[in-house]
């Protein structure tokens, strides 16, 4: 039986929860696009969190239009740049924005649009740095993912984050545009990947993944990388980038991951590109700011001081080729479902 310590206890956390989905509720601005979506069931609707993103822009809306993506959110959070007026510019686009501090709020941010927006819709959530890819991206698009998934079943698709690098030193490359970025940021390493099963208690959020139902045990949490390998960064390589936001789902309580899903048998890849756009810039602005509660950006910004000469490149880097090269690496996992499938679809 549980003592009044422990109910008042429950009760205060339920107040300050309340609280701060209030304060949430009452930040959030409707700056640009329609308020209700006008989009049919089997549409994507890619979901970004952005802040100071025009960088990226061009190449970002390029990406994701070519593999069939008509519906960009928006959720803002506080941008000084020229992002907003950018994004504005840009057929079917929503912007709503949330200035609150991620370290507090990052929960609630993730989850408006996919609430606002995508209820009952498929759902794509991407960072303003990462590019999907996936067999059949280029003969089939998205499609070819959402309608495997639902003959399956499916609510969610697991991605795991490769980290980009060129063989320069990241100094030398700070400046490079993104465009240019996507074309000499080729190599990877995934020499130093530590893996978890899915359910694994040693995952620190494992009880935000307890509900969810797996299809599969070869696809596994990955952490670390070449990230850990440089700057002893835990950091978690694993996602769920595509989501069926249906009954029962619960969309990103953590930026890795969605809740009441059910995962898939295949992995795709989510290039990931980091340390494109002066990365110790904008790790020392992040630390001033106190955007984020991890050591993260703490760690990689004191080695980047030290080492201004740093390169992420060494004997253990691959070139970048095709995403089932990963398959083979033992980084990504395929389907032979998903492979029948692809053959059965029209280009």
């Amino acid at each position: 039986m549980k003592g009044p310590i422990h109910i008042l206890r429950r009760l205060w956390a339920r107040s300050v929860e309340a609280r701060r989905q209030a304060r949430f509720a009452a930040s959030v601005q409707h700056l640009h696009g329609p308020q209700a979506l006008q989009s049919a069931p089997d549409e994507v609707i890619l979901i970004a969190l952005v802040r100071n993103g025009s960088y990226y822009l061009d190449a970002f809306f390029a990406h994701y239009r070519a593999m069939g993506i008509t519906h960009f959110v928006f959720i803002d959070n506080g941008s000084t740049d020229d992002t907003i007026d950018r994004i504005k510019a840009e057929p079917g686009t929503v912007i709503d924005q949330s200035t609150l501090p991620l370290a507090e709020y990052e929960d609630l941010i993730r989850a408006y649009p996919a609430n606002a927006y995508g209820r009952d819709r498929w759902c794509l959530y991407v960072d303003m740095d990462e590019m999907l890819d996936f067999a059949g991206r280029t003969t089939h698009g998205i499609h070819a993912l959402t309608s495997y998934m639902t003959a399956q079943g499916h609510t969610a698709m697991i991605g795991q984050m490769l980290e980009m690098f060129p063989k320069a030193a990241l100094q030398d490359v700070a400046d490079m545009p993104f465009d240019q970025v996507l074309e000499d940021f080729a190599y990877f390493d995934i020499s130093t990947v530590d893996r978890y099963a899915y359910h694994s208690p040693d995952i620190p959020f494992s009880a935000l993944l307890a509900g969810n139902v797996t299809t599969t045990p070869d696809i596994q949490f990955c952490f670390g990388g070449v990230r850990g390998k440089v700057f002893d960064e835990a950091c978690c390589l694993t996602k769920h980038p595509l989501i069926f936001n249906g009954q029962g789902v619960t969309p990103a309580p953590h930026p890795h991951l969605s809740m009441g899903v059910t995962c898939s048998d295949m992995s795709v890849v989510i290039k990931h590109y980091k340390f494109a756009n002066d990365p110790h810039a904008r790790d020392a602005a992040t630390l001033a700011t106190g955007a984020v509660d991890h050591g993260e950006d703490a760690a990689r910004a004191q080695v980047m001081a030290n080492r201004r000469d740093l390169s992420l490149f060494s004997l253990d880097a691959r070139r970048w080729n095709r995403v089932e090269l990963l398959v083979r690496a033992g980084f990504l996992v395929a389907s032979p479902d998903y492979a029948a499938h692809l053959k059965e679809l029209r280009p």
